[in-house]
């Protein structure tokens, strides 16, 4: 009997498993569809010898200090700050826009004071703010949202930023410094020997048993267990009873070449020209030394593994009816980015996943608590019938 069956190796059910196996003693079994762990995270040597992600670059960053320091109880850090660049015009250009984005588009040479002037006149005013388009109108005008933004966005999401909940575009944010960095988090770094080493060094706990190549529905009415963590996607699990949750997928083309470097930086995106929005070059991102180098290019599309939730408050709507389905559910719960349909970032499911285990420690804790009062209880009681037996009989001697 385990005491939990949990649903997907990617970073929520893992993270899980190592707490629950390591923390609370607890027998774990988790299962995969795929034939590896780690979920989208996962990493590997391809045939050249070079580490790839699979599914996409994964570039680890964070202000959690508590992510941070718990993700390293299973790796060693390489440091890495994210820098990607966007093919516009004919030059590629530091993205997310900033001073040096603007000088080298323009032709100018305006200070960090001017170009502020410069993203006011020629922002649009817009009295609510509610799609993507909105965001970045606002900020820095039309002219450059359709030249770094909409294109891209329409490639990714398959419809046009005006349709898109305004989360998706306030990710990117508009910089009016040189700082050209992806990402300005406290914690940027990527898991030295890869994150596949550090998901294995996480599954490693001698409670935890891990099958690839599982439906969770095959074996769920065969091996026995108390509760279920499921992070796949939470419509399929109801039998898409209220309809399918709209996704975004990927479809990704490797490449390896004779060369030893192919791009001036980690990522570039393509927001117009290309039918794929991002090229990667995987050695910056590990720091490997290969004479050979691996690219490859995302083409986003409407079928395939679901990848990303589609922001839009239709779906929102249709998403809380599985929620409250969820909710009601016992014995099973649901975390991740599939399972609560939410478009989180790695470090943000970790720390859901974290948030989950001290809810069920401290349930479990409760639970002890309370079977310790109930033993306590009936052993008082117990005592009481003596003491009760043991009056009788005084009673009937006198």
């Amino acid at each position: 009997m385990f005491d939990y069956l949990i649903v997907g190796a990617g970073f929520a059910g893992s993270v899980l498993a190592e707490r629950l196996a390591s923390q609370e003693n607890k027998k774990v079994l988790i299962i995969d569809k795929r034939n590896h762990i780690a979920g989208n995270a996962f990493d590997h040597y391809n045939e050249a010898g070079i580490l790839v992600h699979k599914y996409g670059p994964h570039i680890f960053h964070t202000n959690s200090k508590d992510v941070f320091d718990y993700l390293s109880n299973f790796t060693e850090w390489r440091s890495y700050e994210h820098r990607v660049l966007a093919s516009v015009d004919g030059q590629l250009l530091p993205i997310p826009i900033n001073l040096d984005t603007i000088n080298k588009l323009y032709g100018l040479n305006l200070t960090a004071f001017e170009v502020d002037e410069f993203f006011e006149s020629v922002a649009e005013k817009v009295d609510k703010i509610t799609t993507s388009e909105d965001v970045v109108v606002s900020k820095v005008g039309r002219e450059l949202y359709e030249k770094f933004f909409r294109n891209y966005t329409r490639k990714q999401w398959g419809m046009d930023p005006s349709e898109l909940d305004k989360s998706v575009t306030s990710r990117v944010p508009t910089r009016t410094n040189r700082d050209d960095r992806y990402f300005t988090d406290t914690y940027q770094a990527m898991p030295l020997h890869g994150f596949t080493r550090m998901f294995e060094k996480m599954l490693s706990h001698p409670n935890i048993k891990v099958m690839l190549n599982t439906d969770y529905k095959e074996i769920e009415d065969i091996i026995p267990f108390k509760e279920m963590i499921f992070t796949g996607p939470v419509d399929e699990y109801f039998g898409f009873r209220f309809g399918k949750l709209p996704y975004r997928s990927l479809e990704f083309k490797h490449e390896t070449l004779n060369t030893e470097k192919m791009l001036p930086t980690a990522v570039v995106n393509y927001p117009n020209e290309q039918p794929y929005t991002r090229i990667t070059e995987f050695k910056y991102l590990t720091g490997q030394q290969h004479p050979k180098t691996s690219v490859v290019y995302e083409y986003p599309q409407a079928e395939g593994d679901p990848y990303y939730p589609v922001p839009r408050p239709e779906n929102a709507e249709l998403y809380n009816q599985y929620k409250k389905l969820a909710d009601q559910t016992p014995n099973v719960h649901f975390v991740g980015r599939l399972a609560t349909y939410k478009y989180y970032n790695m470090d943000q499911v970790v720390a859901q996943a974290l948030t989950l285990f001290k809810k069920i420690s401290i349930r479990e804790t409760n639970s002890e608590n309370a079977g310790l009062l109930d033993g306590a209880f009936q052993k008082l009681n117990g005592h009481a019938v003596k003491l009760n037996g043991s009056a009788t009989k005084i009673r009937e001697h006198e």
